[in-house]
């Protein structure tokens, strides 16, 4: 019996998580991106997570079935297929109709989006009904609750397709309606944004707004380090997606977060951000 076939698009910190999740649950894994050098990163973030699971799994690695492409073409066969784009709503926009047409029809696109209405990029489809929201938090091997979209097109089939892929994976699901940002990033987002703006005054350090966050809420890891990790030039996208649709002074991009991202501490991914991560 052949493997499932998953399509992964975009090769970044996400997708390329997605991808080795995937892979590791039995899918037959293709990750496609225009950009190579991506593609190259992404093949040695999959070695690094699959030796990381060795390690903790008290075993060696194993053969994952991976492989990559920059043609969009590499996914026509497909069962299902994971959206992972940079957060432009253009940019999907002009993707969607692309994967309508290399798609077999009925097979679900998930997009993995921080903010953009699922409404919206499935308006671009022939079929708006095989669209879902499927909202992974970074890093993927970690958390193992994902956030899952129904706009008012999606159907019972791509709901079900999209749930199906996630317990293979091994991972919970919570089915939320949708809305820019729908549960997650219209909450958590202004929480960093205010948390930025009390390191920029001085308030506090990042490492104490952290630790009043795990110790007095019961908070894994606060909402910089939280940050550091989504990557701030992501959060930055998503706050003006949000202010954008909600036009609140709360999704207002706090001007730290944006000085930030323009002088490249955009998290953990570029080892530094609200915190350091080049082992000093």
């Amino acid at each position: 019996m052949s493997a499932p076939t998953l399509g992964v698009i975009g090769a970044g910190v996400i997708g390329s998580s997605v991808a080795h999740a995937a892979a590791a649950a039995g899918y037959a894994v293709t990750l496609v991106d225009t950009d190579t050098a991506a593609l190259n990163a992404a093949r040695a973030a999959v070695r690094r997570h699959e030796r990381l699971a060795a390690l903790l799994g008290g075993r060696g690695p194993r053969p994952l079935d991976i492989r990559s492409s920059t043609d969009l073409a590499d996914v026509a066969g497909a069962g299902f297929v994971v959206e992972n784009t940079t957060e432009s709503e253009p940019g999907k926009r002009e993707l969607y109709p692309l994967l309508d047409k290399a798609l077999a029809p009925g097979v679900t696109i998930a997009a993995n989006t921080s903010a953009i209405p699922i409404a919206r990029l499935a308006q671009c489809l022939a079929d708006p009904g095989r669209v879902v929201g499927v909202h992974f938090m970074n890093p993927v091997d970690r958390i193992d609750m994902v956030e899952v979209v129904r706009a008012p097109s999606t159907s019972d089939t791509a709901l079900a397709a999209a749930r199906d892929l996630l317990g293979r994976m091994g991972k919970r699901s919570v089915v939320v309606n949708d809305a820019p940002g729908f549960v997650i990033n219209r909450v958590l987002m202004p929480v960093v944004n205010l948390a930025a703006a009390v390191v920029a005054d001085g308030v506090a350090t990042p490492n104490q707004v952290d630790e009043l966050f795990k110790g007095c809420l019961g908070h894994t890891s606060g909402p910089l380090r939280t940050a550091d990790l989504i990557g701030l030039d992501t959060v930055v996208r998503t706050l003006d997606v949000l202010h954008e649709h909600y036009g609140s002074t709360e999704f207002a991009a706090h001007p730290h977060l944006r000085r930030m991202v323009d002088e490249g501490r955009t998290g953990a991914k570029s080892g530094r951000g609200f915190y350091s991560y080049d082992g000093s």
